[in-house]
C-alpha cells in the first residue's frame, strides 16, 4: 500500500540541506521515495502508511533542525500559506535593512581614508570600540544564521550556514583578541582587524538571502495563479432561492447558478442555459467555448455571455483544478535525472569546502605568510563557496517549464517526462480518439440498408465502441426499432457475436470471419474501395452467411495534419498504430505524410509494437487517449495522454494535453528543449562559479599577481550567485 504527502519544510538554506533530509529519510523503514526541493521549499514523499506514519517523519526532520508541516491542497486553495511566506520575506527584507543600517558607519570608518574622505577624529581605541559594537550589533540582528550553522556543525551535517558562521566568527574572534591586546598591552604594535569583514560580509549575506526568497518565490507563481483562480463563493439555488454560500460549503448535487462575467466556482454538468465560457486559465484555448444542456463545465473558468445554471459533480481536492494544481506541484517536486549528479556534488560540498580552508590556511603559514594573510585566505575560501546556486540550478528551471506548461495546457507529470521530450526521435499516433475525433458515422451500407442496419445496430447497442455508437446512432436518425439479443459477446479488436432469435450473427473484422470459417471472398473487392478512402468496414454475417457491410468513416482532427508537418520541420519520424487494416491507416497515413503504419494491431499487442521501436535503437513517444492505450503509453519511453473531461489525474501519459490539440504535442517537445537549456545554463553557471572562484579565494593567484580576494568580496559574489542563477530561470516567462 502506497500514500503520497507534500511537507511544507522551513530552515532550509542550500542544497545540503535538502540532500541532508533526503538520505536522513531514505533510512527510515516504509519509505519509498523522497525529494527534498530546496526551491519550492517542500518534500515530496511516497511511503507505506502501515510501517512509518506522518509524525515520525517529521520528528526525523525535525531531529536535522527542519520544521515539517503537512501541506493540504484545499487549504493551499484558499491561501492559507501565503501569509506565512510574506511574513518569512518581509522579515529576510527587515534584516538585511537593518544589517546595512549597522554596517555603513563600520564602511566609512574602514574605506574613507583609502579613498580621501573626511574622517572623524577618533583615536585607534575609540574606532575598534565603535567597530566592535556595530560588528556585534549586526552578528546579533543575524542570530538565525548562528543558531543554524552551529547545529549543523555539531550535527556533522554542515550546510551553507556553517560555512558563513564559521568564516565571520573566526574572522570576529580574532579582531577580539588583536583588539583587547591593543587595548591591554601598550606595546602591542597591532594587527589588521576583520570587524568590517565579518560585518559586511554579513550585510551582502542578509541581501543575498532576501533577494533569494524574493526571486524563489516567483519561481512558484504558476501554481500561486492556479490557486488563485477559484472564487471564494457560489450562488446556489435553494426551495427557487438564491443563495450566496462559501465555495467550502458547495456540496454534490447542488444547483449553482451563474451570471455573465462570473467564475464558475467548481465542476458540473449544465441543465439549463446557453453561454460561451473562457476556459484558457484551465486548458490554454484562447477562443470561448460554447456550453449548452448536459455540457461539461470546469472550476475556475470564466462564463462571458450568457446565464448557466450546472449541477455540481466533483468540489474541493477531486475538482479539475485541484487535480491539475496536484500534478504540476508533484513535477516541480520530482527530480530530473540530470539532478543526481548535483545531489552528490551537493552532499560533499561544504565538508569538502571547509577542508580546502583549513588546508589553504595551513599551506600559506607553511610558506611563511604571515597570521592575518592565512586567516584572509581561511575566510575567503569559506565565503566565496556557494552550494545555494547549484541546489537552486534545476529546480528553479524545471518549476518554471511545468509552470510554463500549465499555463498552455499541457501538464507534464514529472522532470523526467521534462528531460525526455526534448530526446525522443519517433512519435507514434493512436487514431481512433487522437489523431481522428472519434466520433465515426456511417457512410456506407451496402445490401438491404433497413435490415441490415436493424440487425447490427440490435447487436452493437450493448457495445460502448465508437464503430459500435455509429451504426446505433444511424438506426436511431433513420427511426428503425432495435431488437433484443441474447449471448452478446465483445471480442476486443475483431468485432462482436450475438443471438437474434435462433439466429447467430457476426459483426466485425475479416479476422472474426476468418476465425469463424466464413468466406469473405464476394465482398473483398467492395471492402477494398472503400478502405483505400480511409474508411473502416465491418462485415455483417448471419448463420455463416454475409449479408452485408457497413463502411464508417471518422474525421480527422483540426490540427492533426499541422501537427504531423511540424514534427517533421523538427526532424522527428512519425507513425500511427490502428486496430484496422492496413488500406485504411495507409489512407490515413498518406492524408497526412504520416512515416510508419502499424496496423491491425490488437489493444494488448500495441506496446509490444513500441517495444520493438525501441530495440531498434528508437526513442518513442506515444500519443493517445489515456485509457484503451495505457500499455502502450507505460511502455514508450514518453507517454502523452490526451485529456479527456475531468478525469486528468487519472490519465497514464506522463504528459497531459488538457484540450485535445495536437499542435501540444510540439510545444511540449519545444518547452522540455527549452527548459534542460535553461538546467545547463545554470548548472554552468554554479560550478564555473565553484571553481572558479574557490581556488581564487585560496590565493591561487597571489604568487603570479600578488592579489588577494577580500573576504567582503567573496561574500558579495556568493549572494549574488544564486539570485543569478534563480534570475536566469525566471527569464523563462519570456517564452513564447
Amino acid at each position: 500500500m502506497t500514500q503520497k504527502t507534500i511537507l511544507n519544510i522551513s530552515g532550509m538554506h542550500c542544497a545540503s540541506c535538502a540532500v541532508n533530509i533526503e538520505n536522513a529519510l531514505k533510512k527510515e523503514r516504509g519509505i519509498f521515495s523522497i525529494n527534498v526541493n530546496l526551491a519550492s521549499e517542500k518534500a515530496y514523499l511516497e511511503y507505506d502508511p502501515i510501517e512509518i506514519d506522518i509524525p515520525k517523519v517529521k520528528k526525523t526532520i525535525e531531529k536535522l533542525g527542519y520544521k515539517a508541516t503537512e501541506k493540504n491542497i484545499e487549504e493551499e486553495m484558499h491561501d492559507h500559506h501565503k501569509d506565512a511566506e510574506e511574513k518569512e520575506i518581509k522579515k529576510l527584507k527587515n534584516t538585511f535593512i537593518f544589517s546595512l543600517v549597522l554596517g555603513l558607519p563600520i564602511f566609512y570608518l574602514v574605506m574613507a581614508e583609502m579613498i580621501g574622505l573626511p574622517m572623524p577624529m577618533l583615536s585607534l581605541k575609540t574606532k575598534i570600540v565603535i567597530q566592535f559594537l556595530i560588528t556585534t550589533a549586526i552578528m546579533t540582528v543575524n542570530y538565525p544564521l548562528y543558531v543554524s550553522g552551529l547545529k549543523k556543525l555539531i550535527q556533522r551535517n554542515p550546510n551553507m550556514d556553517s560555512l558563513i558562521e564559521t568564516g565571520t566568527l573566526v574572522a570576529y574572534l580574532y579582531s577580539l583578541v588583536i583588539s583587547l591586546l591593543i587595548w591591554f598591552k601598550p606595546n602591542f604594535t597591532g594587527n589588521h582587524l576583520y570587524y568590517e569583514s565579518a560585518a559586511l560580509i554579513l550585510v551582502f549575506i542578509s541581501l543575498g538571502k532576501y533577494l533569494e526568497k524574493l526571486t524563489k518565490g516567483k519561481t512558484s507563481e504558476a501554481i500561486k495563479k492556479l490557486i488563485g483562480l477559484q472564487p471564494k463563493e457560489a450562488t446556489i439555488i435553494k426551495n427557487n432561492e438564491e443563495i450566496k454560500i462559501p465555495i467550502s460549503e458547495v456540496r454534490v448535487g447542488d444547483i449553482i447558478l451563474i451570471r455573465p462575467g462570473e467564475k464558475i466556482p467548481v465542476d458540473g454538468i449544465v441543465i439549463d442555459g446557453y453561454s460561451g465560457v473562457d476556459e484558457k486559465a484551465i486548458t490554454g484555448e484562447s477562443i470561448p467555448v460554447e456550453k449548452k444542456k448536459d455540457d461539461e463545465v470546469i472550476g475556475a473558468t470564466i462564463n462571458k455571455t450568457g446565464v448557466l445554471k450546472f449541477r455540481v459533480t466533483r468540489v474541493g481536492k477531486d475538482t479539475m483544478l485541484a487535480q491539475i494544481i496536484k500534478i504540476v506541484e508533484e513535477a516541480m517536486g520530482s527530480k530530473a535525472p540530470i539532478q543526481l549528479l548535483v545531489d552528490k556534488v551537493s552532499f560533499y560540498f561544504v565538508p569538502s569546502v571547509m577542508l580546502i580552508a583549513i588546508l589553504a590556511f595551513i599551506l600559506w603559514l607553511i610558506t611563511g605568510q604571515s597570521l592575518t594573510f592565512a586567516l584572509t585566505i581561511f575566510v575567503a575560501v569559506l565565503i566565496i563557496a556557494c552550494p545555494c546556486s547549484l541546489g537552486l540550478a534545476t529546480p528553479t528551471a524545471v518549476m518554471m517549464g511545468t509552470g510554463l506548461a500549465a499555463q498552455n495546457g499541457i501538464l507534464i507529470k514529472s522532470s523526467k517526462a521534462l528531460e525526455m521530450a526534448r530526446a525522443v526521435n519517433i512519435i507514434i499516433f493512436d487514431k481512433t480518439g487522437t489523431l481522428t475525433k472519434g466520433e465515426p458515422t456511417v457512410t456506407d451500407i451496402i445490401g438491404e440498408k433497413n435490415k441490415i442496419l436493424k440487425i447490427a445496430a440490435s447487436v452493437e447497442k450493448n457495445s460502448e465502441h465508437p464503430l459500435a455508437q455509429a451504426v446505433v446512432q444511424k438506426a436511431k436518425e433513420e427511426k428503425i426499432e432495435l431488437s433484443d439479443v441474447q449471448n452478446f459477446q465483445a471480442i476486443p479488436g475483431h468485432g462482436v457475436s450475438a443471438d437474434l432469435g435462433n439466429k447467430k450473427i457476426l459483426m466485425g473484422t475479416r479476422k472474426l470471419m476468418a476465425d469463424n470459417h466464413i468466406d469473405i471472398q464476394s465482398v473483398e473487392k467492395q471492402m477494398e474501395e472503400r478502405e483505400n478512402q480511409g474508411k473502416t468496414v465491418m462485415i455483417l454475417a448471419q448463420n455463416q452467411e454475409i449479408i452485408g457491410l457497413i463502411a464508417v468513416a471518422d474525421i480527422l482532427k483540426e490540427y492533426s495534419k499541422e501537427a504531423v508537418e511540424m514534427l517533421h520541420k523538427l526532424g522527428k519520424k512519425v507513425g500511427i498504430i490502428t486496430g484496422d487494416n492496413k488500406r485504411v491507416g495507409e489512407a490515413i497515413a498518406k492524408e497526412l505524410g504520416i512515416d510508419y503504419v502499424l496496423a491491425e494491431v490488437l489493444p494488448q499487442e500495441k506496446s509490444e509494437e513500441i517495444k520493438k521501436l525501441q530495440t531498434e535503437g528508437n526513442i518513442v513517444a506515444m500519443v493517445g487517449d489515456g485509457i484503451n492505450d495505457a500499455p502502450a503509453l507505460a511502455q514508450a519511453d514518453l507517454g502523452i495522454a490526451l485529456g479527456s473531461g475531468t478525469d486528468v489525474a487519472m490519465e497514464t501519459g506522463e504528459i497531459v494535453l488538457i484540450k485535445d490539440d495536437l499542435r501540444d504535442v510540439i510545444k511540449a517537445i519545444d518547452l522540455s528543449k527549452y527548459t534542460l537549456r535553461k538546467i545547463k545554463q545554470n548548472l554552468f553557471w554554479a560550478f564555473f562559479y565553484n571553481v572558479i572562484g574557490i581556488p581564487v579565494a585560496a590565493g591561487i593567484l597571489y604568487p603570479f599577481t600578488g592579489w588577494l580576494l577580500n573576504p567582503t568580496i567573496a561574500a558579495a559574489a556568493m549572494a549574488f550567485s544564486s539570485v543569478s542563477v534563480v534570475s536566469n530561470s525566471l527569464l523563462m516567462k519570456r517564452y513564447k
